[in-house]
């Protein structure tokens, strides 16, 4: 079994949100990456795309459109190569100027929205928390450098002027040479060599990952975790470590060990960021109120932005006021209003955390955390 992922940049999740035309078309869809399980998949894609095609033809839409989009819906249907190689959920946004499909790690709930624009929250919490990180094999006798992402297989990073070793970085052909010629000399020589070693890593490493903020995650055995981590540069080093010598594991082991550590560094964000929202609650500086949260996004007073994925509430937001009209009847002209919030919050360059309702500040579909009060 294999998985096979498309995630979405944020350029792209913002060409979505911005998205505008007559019968647009959001289809989200739970897959299987086992490939003889996967025409349930298809058949149930077939059965949403007809839905949504009904849709388009009973709202009106000229027949040219409608065409075009029932034919690019056919056409995914019909590709043979594309149903063999899913994850665990799927997302295709249609339209009369093309569609695009997105296969996603995570497992998102079935639908089918038909509006003027995209339905993206679901597609949001593929980006929340993107499921990448670096990860250093660190030992005496040997140092990489690899990157894992969601949507594929963890690979080695080159590093230009990556010391080979710790011997190679010390200029000796090993570290346990105990020559009296040598200065250093025993355990306390050896650390010293090794420190040197760890430094000449870090300073390879700083031009590589200058810019980024991803974590770097560490597989090293004792006492070279503990060395390199006291002449670490990298901001962004995670706490937790892959334990052990990494150099009898290779490296889709290794980015298999990185993924639980991953899973706790997100949570442990997610920790942080709803204990922000309860300090600026007693300053005025957060926003659970639905229209309380579309001024603070349309005045783009909105730093970070926590939404329900699967909360579902339908209406508009005025461009220039932010007032809210509410419609849980979904009437032709309405749009997810969580879409809207997400919009305004990334045109301010806020952050969107799409999450879990248990994950919402004061279990409200929607939380904020303000720039300033509103």
């Amino acid at each position: 079994m294999a998985l096979h992922t498309d995630i979405p940049s944020g350029g792209e999740i913002e060409r979505l949100l911005e998205a505008r035309g007559e019968g647009l078309v959001s289809i989200y869809l739970p897959t299987t990456p086992v490939t003889p399980a996967a025409e349930g998949d298809r058949i149930a894609f077939k059965n949403l795309a007809r839905e949504a095609v009904e849709e388009l033809r009973a709202r009106g839409l000229a027949a040219r459109d409608l065409a075009e989009v029932e034919e690019e819906l056919d056409d995914l249907h019909a590709d043979d190569a594309f149903w063999t190689e899913l994850s665990h959920s799927l997302a295709v946004f249609a339209g009369a100027g093309g569609l695009r499909s997105f296969r996603l790690p995570n497992r998102l709930t079935e639908a089918v929205q038909v509006a003027d624009r995209f339905y993206v929250k679901p597609l949001l919490r593929a980006v929340t928390f993107p499921q990448t990180a670096f990860v250093l094999a660190l030992a005496e006798g040997s140092v990489r450098l690899l990157e894992v992402t969601p949507d594929l297989p963890t690979f080695e990073v080159s590093v230009p002027d990556l010391p080979s070793d710790a011997a190679a970085a010390a200029g000796k052909s090993s570290i346990t040479d105990r020559s009296p010629a040598r200065r250093l000399q025993g355990t306390e020589g050896r650390k010293t060599l090794v420190r040197s070693y760890a430094r000449a890593v870090d300073r390879a490493l700083r031009p590589v990952l200058s810019g980024q903020s991803v974590p770097l995650i560490l597989a090293a055995a004792q006492p070279i975790d503990g060395i390199f981590r006291a002449v670490n540069s990298y901001p962004h080093l995670a706490g937790p470590t892959i334990e052990g010598s990494p150099e009898a594991r290779t490296d889709a082991e290794l980015g298999e060990a990185a993924r639980p550590i991953l899973d706790r560094l997100y949570a442990e964000e997610l920790r942080a960021l709803r204990d922000r929202f309860e300090e600026r609650s007693a300053a005025g500086r957060t926003a659970v109120e639905i229209n309380d949260l579309a001024r603070a996004a349309t005045f783009g007073a909105v730093e970070t932005l926590f939404v329900d994925i699967d909360s579902n509430l339908t209406g508009t937001i005025d461009e220039q006021t932010g007032a809210v009209a509410l419609d849980p009847e979904d009437q032709p002209g309405d749009y997810s209003v969580a879409d809207e919030l997400a919009r305004r919050t990334l045109l301010a360059d806020g952050r969107v955390l799409a999450v879990r309702a248990a994950d919402v500040p004061a279990e409200a579909p929607a939380a904020a955390i303000l720039r300033y009060a509103v």
